[in-house]
């Protein structure tokens, strides 16, 4: 177990071009899980490669219990890696992928066969052991992939996108383990991911990064609650936050017919932008104020579901509905926005203003 430091770490692949990560700063925890989330192309797979020493620093540092990577080959990093495509060697079986680190390091084979019989419990393998990846599904590879990680008992565990070649439903139910099986190992963990659900539901902290640079880190429920600019408000979130530009008239603003108060001391900005997650717009009745909508499209999820609406202006609106609405696609429908659950960015820079 240790601590891990990105002190601006930054990465360029062409010295024309902006860094693929940007002066990366973030503080990891002994034992923590922390989560690299962002669109394609943010820098989050670059980061984790800088910290395996797959990727080198051009400035900044990378430190694993306050030593210095930065010119440490790989293989001294005491780093194991997961990869997106398990990459498990075809002609090996199950055990003997396990073990090859291992085997590599000098290790006997009683001691090694010992280590992997053990992870192989821990993941639910035993069966497995003398089986060949090929005889294997995806779920179980990943497994296998998992165990070659943890046999090492490394420092840091660095994986990046692992569960991405899993259906959805085995994707849902492997989170769950790695998630449980991080916090009884205790190894300080950095894990990537394009999934905002899949960031939001594992992790410790998450870190959303956009276009290689870091836009906020904190835990799941702060990041939803209080999302630090425009970019992780309509990030994170599923439906995601409607935002919309609105005029502002001493410290109010209006929703379609309905006045509310702007959340937050506006510093004589005439315009805003607005957001509201999905359950603070509030069905109401035609005789009162709020938004009209034009419902497109009405998401069942059994306890509730989701209204996708448009504006008669073209903006888009998720509302969130309780079971046995009676939203139709085509129909119509008037909200009302719950001030006090609403948020205030700067039109210019996206930065939160509450």
């Amino acid at each position: 177990m240790a601590t891990v430091r990105f002190d601006h770490a930054t990465r360029r692949f062409d010295s024309s071009s902006a860094p693929a990560v940007d002066s990366l700063d973030i503080d990891i925890a002994d034992g923590e899980f922390l989560v690299l989330v962002g669109p394609s192309g943010c820098g989050k797979s670059t980061s984790l490669r800088m910290l395996a020493g797959l990727e080198p620093i051009d400035s900044g540092r990378v430190l694993i219990d306050g030593e210095d990577m930065t010119r440490v080959a790989p293989r001294d990093r005491d780093v194991a890696m997961v990869f997106q495509n398990y990459a498990l060697y075809p002609t090996m079986t199950v055990a003997q992928n396990m073990g090859f680190a291992l085997r590599n390091a000098g290790v006997n084979k009683s001691d090694t066969r010992k280590q992997v019989e053990e992870a192989a419990r821990i993941l639910q393998l035993e069966e497995l052991l003398d089986r060949k990846p090929s005889q294997l599904s995806g779920g179980q590879r990943q497994r296998v992939a998992m165990g070659r990680a943890i046999v090492r008992n490394p420092k840091v565990f660095c994986m990046d996108e692992p569960l991405s070649n899993l259906d959805a439903k085995l994707r849902v139910s492997t989170r769950g383990e790695i998630a449980s099986l991080q916090r009884r190992l205790g190894v300080t963990t950095v894990y990537v991911t394009h999934d905002q659900i899949e960031a939001m539901t594992m992790g410790t902290r998450v870190a959303v990064l956009r276009d290689g640079v870091l836009q906020q880190v904190a835990e799941p429920r702060e990041l939803y609650d209080r999302p630090a600019n425009a970019f992780v408000a309509g990030f994170i979130g599923t439906p995601s936050m409607t935002l919309v530009e609105v005029s502002v008239v001493d410290g109010r603003t209006r929703v379609g017919t309905a006045e509310v108060e702007v959340p937050a001391p506006t510093d004589g900005r005439d315009r805003i932008l607005l957001g509201a997650r999905p359950e603070a717009l509030v069905p109401v009745g035609e005789g009162d104020d709020g938004l009209d909508l034009r419902v497109e499209l009405v998401e069942e999820l059994g306890a509730e579901a989701f209204a996708y609406g448009a504006t008669e202006a073209g903006e888009r609106v998720a509302v969130r509905l309780d079971r046995g609405h009676r939203a139709e696609v085509g129909s119509r429908m008037r909200v009302r926005p719950v001030a006090a659950e609403l948020h205030a960015f700067d039109v210019e820079t996206g930065e939160r203003l509450n």
